[in-house]
């Protein structure tokens, strides 16, 4: 049987988990259309938890094989249209799943929906919030490295499928990798309502390494720029002399990155793309905002 949803939660074994899962459990959304995918991959037996009792959930083992492969693993069993994914540290928040399902309905074409994403530090003090505020084709955001939380998303299965799943290889900013392939074909759809709770802050531990962010994110937009259909891709998302920028932008830095990695034939390529970006941006390359974006080394702080 279909359902409208599966969220699937990899754990480590955090004494967060049944926080995570209780904050799905209590949404008010129709059982019939939900279920709740564990992914055990912390490599010995989780604590006896009320939760695991729930008709709702199902428990799946995977060996400390990584989150990527977890969550692959939850997605492989799903039975959603729609995958979810919530790490064990963070949570729903009410209302959480009609609001992405009222969205589902007004925009079923869009391959990604998401809502506004909250931050509190483990003192639950609130440190900030994020959310993209656009529609459609949202691929030069994806590109130019907008991070888009999965814990606030509803991802068309069929979609994460096709698009190959998370990258195993990756294990940091596995999830902008993944949404830069769904941007490439597909469209966004957002709620403005608060759907999820990260927690971060000065205090909170995380097992990843994020000091590796960089440099995975920037082989992660070579491989994308690598796709015929990116350029294109790019133009058409592009709507203002910003944007334009970004794409600019982003070709002249891969550009360099390959000169520094001595693939001089792929360094030429992005070269040519570079030079069309300029070409292509016409009017806007007398923009102040084209430039601003072209300085722009990451994300712009209006984003948040």
């Amino acid at each position: 049987m279909t359902l409208f949803c599966s969220t699937i939660i990899p754990t480590i074994g955090r004494e967060t988990l049944a926080r995570a899962v209780e904050s799905v459990l209590v949404q008010d959304f129709d059982p019939a259309d939900h279920e709740v995918i564990v992914v055990n991959d912390s490599g010995r037996p989780l604590p006896a938890a009320a939760w695991q009792a729930d008709a709702r959930v199902r428990l799946l083992q995977t060996e400390q094989q990584e989150k990527s492969i977890a969550r692959n693993t939850g997605a492989a069993a799903a039975r959603g249209d729609y995958l979810h994914f919530l790490d064990d540290d963070d949570w729903l928040l009410p209302g959480a799943l009609t609001a992405l399902q009222m969205l589902a309905a007004q925009k079923p074409q869009a391959a990604w929906l998401y809502g506004r994403a909250r931050f509190e530090d483990p003192q639950g003090k609130p440190v900030g919030s994020i959310y993209l505020n656009r529609d459609g084709n949202c691929f030069v955001q994806m590109v130019a490295g907008y991070w888009l939380p999965i814990q606030a998303s509803l991802i068309r299965a069929t979609v994460f499928l096709a698009a190959g799943a998370f990258n195993p290889a990756i294990h940091v900013t596995e999830d902008l990798d993944l949404a830069r392939r769904v941007a490439l074909t597909g469209d966004f759809a957002g709620t403005a309502q608060d759907v999820a709770c990260i927690l971060r802050g000065q205090a909170w531990g995380s097992a990843t390494d994020y000091e590796q962010g960089p440099v995975w994110v920037r082989w992660s937009r070579d491989q994308i720029l690598a796709q015929p259909a990116a350029f294109a891709r790019l133009q058409s998302s592009a709507d203002s002399g910003f944007w334009h920028g970004r794409i600019f932008h982003a070709y002249l830095t891969t550009m360099i990155y390959n000169l520094r990695q001595r693939h001089w034939g792929t360094a030429v390529k992005r070269g040519g793309y570079t030079a069309a970006a300029l070409l292509r941006s016409g009017r806007f390359l007398f923009a102040p905002d084209f430039w601003r974006a072209v300085r722009t080394h990451h994300v712009g702080r209006d984003f948040h």
